[in-house]
């Protein structure tokens, strides 16, 4: 029996995930070019899958966070558990 992918569009991720608190700022960071999944880079609509790899650019500073699972709602404290952050890096001017 063949597994069903879920899939969910960028900007619904991280605001679940609280990688980013409100959707609205998710789709501006990601439509300024800011997110890329997979080393693409990725607009808000841009659909994500487990194992994906997002690295977002924050100011000064990049996350690089991979998703360990999707769901449509989730309490704050659980949030933390649909990614692991990988790295994060200083970006020099």
């Amino acid at each position: 029996m063949e597994r069903e992918v879920i899939i969910m569009r960028l900007d619904k991720f991280l605001k679940i995930s609280r990688l980013i608190k409100r959707r609205t700022l998710a789709k501006e960071v990601a439509d300024q070019g800011r997110i890329s999944i997979n080393g693409i880079a990725a607009k808000a609509s841009t659909n994500v899958k487990v194992g994906d790899e997002l690295s977002i650019k924050f100011g000064q500073k990049i996350v690089v966070a991979k998703i360990n699972e999707l769901q449509e709602s989730t309490k704050k404290e659980d949030a933390q558990n649909m990614f692991t952050i990988l790295r994060e890096e200083k970006v020099g001017e």
